[in-house]
C-alpha cells in the first residue's frame, strides 16, 4: 500500500521495501561497474533508494526497470563529474579492489557470488572501461554484464534501441582489441599468482621472467598518499627489476609483510599486510600462460572497505 505525503512524495509499504531489498545487489553491481568504487556504488543505491521511496507507484510500470533507470543514470552524471576529478589524480587511477574468499570452492558454491566473479568485474576489464564515455560504458554494461535487451537499455539512457545496439559493438570491439585472446582457467591462474608470490617473496628476477609476458605492464595507484609509481611500467625486464628492488628495500628496512592469495575481483590476487594493516592489494591478469598485468592498489581509501 502506498500513501501520498505532501508535495507529491509516497511512502513505501513493507512489501515495497522487501522489493527494493531484493534489486539492491543488482543495483550495487551496476554501480560498482559503472564507478569502480564500491564508495560511490553505495551512495548510487542509496540515492536511488531515496528517488524510489519518494516516487509514485503510478509512474512505475516495472520496479526492476525503473530501478535499474535511476541507478544507470545517476552513474552516468557521476561519471561525468569523475572525469575531471580522475584528470587531476596524482599518478594512476585504478577502480577499488574488491577482495572476497580466497577459497575457489566457496565461491563456487555460492550463486551470488558467481555472478559477482563475472568478467566484467575483474580489475583489466574495469580498467579497459575507463576508455568508454560514461553512456558506452552504460550501454556495454547493462548489455553484456546484465542481460538488458537494447530497447530497454534505450529507454534507459534515453536513446533509440538501434543507437544502442550500435553503441554497444562499438565497445565491444574497442575492449576486443585491448584485451588478451586466450584466458587462463581459474587453476592455472591461482598456480601462477603462487609461483608469481613466491619469485617476488625472493626476489627472484628469473623466475620472474618466467612467468611475466614480455610485454607485460604494471600500473600502481598510490592517490599521492603513498609510494607508488606516477606512470605504468611496460616490459618483462623493467617489470621484473622493479619487483627485486621492492624486495631489496624491503630486506634493508627489515619489513616482512604477511602475504595472503586472495580472490581480487573475480581472479586470484595477493593481499599484503604490514603490522596488522593492509598496504597493498595486488591483482593479475593471466593469459596466454603468463602474467600479461598486474595492478598494484595501495591508496590507503581505497583499502578501507576490505575486511581481513
Amino acid at each position: 500500500m502506498v500513501t501520498q505525503k505532501a508535495g507529491g512524495t509516497a511512502n513505501k509499504s513493507a512489501d515495497q521495501l522487501e522489493e527494493f531489498t531484493h534489486y539492491r545487489s543488482l543495483l550495487f553491481a551496476i554501480a560498482y561497474r559503472m564507478l569502480g568504487s564500491v564508495m560511490d556504488a553505495e551512495d548510487m543505491v542509496q540515492e536511488t533508494f531515496i528517488r524510489w521511496q519518494n516516487s509514485s507507484d503510478r509512474d512505475i510500470k516495472s520496479v526492476k526497470s525503473y530501478l535499474s533507470t535511476v541507478v544507470t543514470r545517476l552513474c552516468i552524471d557521476r561519471l561525468r563529474s569523475a572525469r575531471v576529478q580522475r584528470e587531476q589524480y596524482v599518478g594512476t587511477w585504478l577502480p577499488e579492489p574488491v577482495v572476497t574468499d580466497s577459497s575457489l570452492a566457496s565461491s563456487a558454491s555460492d550463486p551470488s557470488a558467481a555472478a559477482e566473479l563475472a568478467d566484467t568485474l575483474t580489475m583489466a576489464v574495469l580498467v579497459l572501461l575507463e576508455h568508454l564515455s560514461p553512456v558506452e560504458r552504460a550501454v556495454f554494461l547493462l548489455h553484456e554484464a546484465f542481460g538488458y535487451d537494447y530497447a530497454e537499455i534505450g529507454r534507459i539512457v534515453d536513446k533509440s534501441a538501434v543507437n544502442c545496439r550500435q553503441i554497444g559493438r562499438r565497445a565491444r570491439q574497442h575492449l576486443a582489441a585491448r584485451r588478451p585472446r586466450y584466458q587462463a582457467s581459474h587453476q592455472h591462474q591461482e598456480q601462477l599468482t603462487r609461483q608469481f608470490l613466491q619469485a617476488c617473496n625472493y626476489g627472484d628476477v628469473p623466475g620472474l621472467l618466467d612467468l611475466l609476458a614480455k610485454d607485460i605492464s604494471l600500473w600502481s595507484d598510490g592517490g599521492g598518499k603513498v609510494a607508488a609509481c606516477l606512470t605504468p611500467l611496460h616490459g618483462e625486464v623493467k617489470v621484473a627489476r622493479f619487483l627485486q628492488a621492492i624486495y631489496r628495500r624491503n630486506q634493508r628496512l627489515g619489513r616482512t609483510y604477511k602475504a595472503e592469495l586472495v580472490w581480487v575481483n573475480g581472479e586470484p590476487g595477493i593481499l599484503y599486510k604490514w603490522d596488522g594493516h593492509i598496504e597493498t592489494v595486488v591483482a593479475l591478469t593471466i593469459a596466454d600462460r603468463r602474467i600479461q598485468e598486474l595492478y598494484f592498489v595501495r591508496n590507503p581509501d581505497k583499502l578501507q572497505r576490505i575486511s581481513k
